[in-house]
């Protein structure tokens, strides 16, 4: 079975390869948690930020925006020290920040995804690429979601996180066409949800 040549190394990345990786995503609170997740890679590989997503979900209360949000110097102190996550200051309080900025567009009427997919059209964009050099850091379509995700008060969503996190939310499908996910992902009208 052909697959893309990123996701090789472990059984763990090979099944987010095959399950997650690339499927329209629609659901505001799994889009916040992967900005969250891609951003907190910054720096590091996808696998480490992967292995550790659990423990994410468990430190971050579910990646709820509310509870999020009203984080205080306590809970920042216990968050840096819980070797579950990546234990950087700046990356745990952009989580903070990130929550602030997502109930403003909430509480302005502005779901986050539509807020996002909008830089795509609201549907998935469908490349064709033969190998993993055709695949870039960043397009046109990341830098415009970055500036604007940076205006609305967004931290740690420079345009190469905005693409991995295009990517892996599914706006765009860059599963090599010669992997057994491409057509599949391609032909998916169901969107992801948690």
């Amino acid at each position: 079975m052909k697959r893309c040549p990123w996701c090789e190394g472990f059984e763990l990345y090979r099944a987010y390869h095959d399950t997650e990786w690339g499927v329209p995503v629609r659901d505001d609170r799994e889009l916040f948690e992967l900005i969250i997740l891609e951003g907190a890679q910054a720096g590091l590989s996808w696998s480490t930020v992967l292995k550790k997503r659990e423990s994410y979900r468990l430190a971050f209360d579910g990646f709820d925006p509310e509870i999020i949000a009203s984080y205080d110097e306590k809970k920042v102190a216990e968050l840096l020290n819980n070797p579950g996550i990546i234990r950087n200051k700046l990356k745990v309080a952009a989580t903070i920040t990130n929550a602030k900025s997502y109930l403003t567009l909430k509480n302005d009427g502005q779901s986050f995804s539509d807020f996002v997919w909008q830089f795509v059209h609201h549907k998935p964009i469908q490349n064709k690429r033969l190998s993993m050099a055709e695949v870039p850091a960043t397009t046109l379509e990341s830098d415009a979601m970055s500036q604007a995700l940076l205006k609305a008060g967004f931290k740690f969503v420079g345009t190469t996180i905005c693409y991995a996190f295009m990517q892996a939310s599914g706006m765009v499908n860059d599963h090599l066409i010669e992997c057994h996910r491409y057509s599949k992902v391609k032909n998916m009208t169901c969107m992801r949800f948690t």
